[in-house]
């Protein structure tokens, strides 16, 4: 059902870390020359102000023995996006793979209704998730259908499911992953007619750089955090999303999930892969059936 992805180009929007660096290093160990997007790199960082990089991105996409291309790109600037897209079809001559992981919120105001929130930033806060998708895939789409086959993904917190039911605790970023879940649904009935896919697929609950720093834990002993918080023994690392889209982008029926809601842990179910540990950690049914039930932390059965 496999094939690889040696001579296959992918823009992974949004790599330097977390879920993006997760996606952009399986794509390279499954053979994928990637580019490596976002607004850190090593001489200059974004508003998060964290120490990941895009270089350090390419380079572990090298080391997983793809080829990684760094290139420091703002995706709120169309030009800086029309310049991108337009060094991939020079270098490349074609595009297969998108993936829209961009996001890049400093903070996020939880629990204050709209009128509570500081405005600006809360408008800033959806220019961040959803204009740099829409701006990337302006430009970047034409490349890619010139090729049928194409796979867009963009990434999300949440299936359609659990979002539909479930309040996220901030109106804005509750805005603004309904609006990434849509564009996975509009962008699949756009792109069918090319012969190319579109999905919306989230990872749960993920062991992120800022996650693990926040419960001061590393991934190497992430389970201590479990201590502070029992629930986090479902979490996953961000290798297990790029596994789920690394198994997409090699799957010749992917166009059966076009315009679908997607979660890692499904998806693994479904083509076989195993987080880090071995293991397949389905978040979203055990935040539904165990931590939002107010039930004792046990992930039997989940992972």
């Amino acid at each position: 059902m496999k094939t690889s992805l040696a001579g296959k180009v992918a823009l992974v929007a949004g790599a330097t870390r977390g879920a993006g660096r997760g996606i952009a290093v399986q794509l390279g160990a499954a053979g994928a020359t990637v580019y490596c997007t976002g607004r850190t790199s090593g001489f200059r960082r974004s508003e998060m102000n964290r120490p990941e990089t895009i270089e350090e991105t390419a380079a572990l996409v090298d080391e997983a023995g793809g080829r990684g291309i760094a290139v420091r790109v703002d995706h709120l600037v169309p030009d800086e996006v029309h310049a991108l897209v337009s060094r991939i079809k020079g270098e490349q001559g074609a595009l297969h793979i998108l993936v829209n992981d961009i996001f890049g919120a400093a903070r996020i105001e939880w629990n204050k209704a709209v009128w509570e929130s500081d405005l600006g930033y809360g408008l800033h806060t959806l220019r961040l998730a959803v204009d740099t998708h829409a701006i990337t895939s302006h430009f970047a789409i034409p490349l890619l259908i010139r090729i049928p086959g194409g796979l867009v993904v963009e990434v999300n917190d949440g299936t359609v499911e659990y979002n539909e039911v479930n309040y996220r605790n901030s109106f804005f970023y509750d805005l603004a992953k309904a609006a990434v879940l849509r564009m996975g649904f509009a962008l699949g009935h756009e792109l069918k007619p090319h012969g190319a896919t579109a999905v919306s697929l989230t990872p749960g609950w993920l062991r992120s750089e800022a996650m693990l720093e926040a419960f001061g834990v590393s991934e190497s002993n992430w389970r201590d955090a479990t201590t502070t918080q029992p629930h986090f023994a479902i979490s996953e690392s961000p290798a297990f999303i790029g596994r789920a889209v690394a198994a997409l982008a090699q799957d010749p029926n992917v166009s059966r999930w076009n315009a679908k809601s997607l979660s890692s842990g499904q998806l693994a179910k479904i083509y076989g892969f195993t987080d880090l540990d071995g293991s397949q950690p389905d978040a979203w049914s055990y935040m539904t059936e165990v931590q939002d039930a107010g039930k004792p932390a046990d992930v039997t059965g989940y992972r």
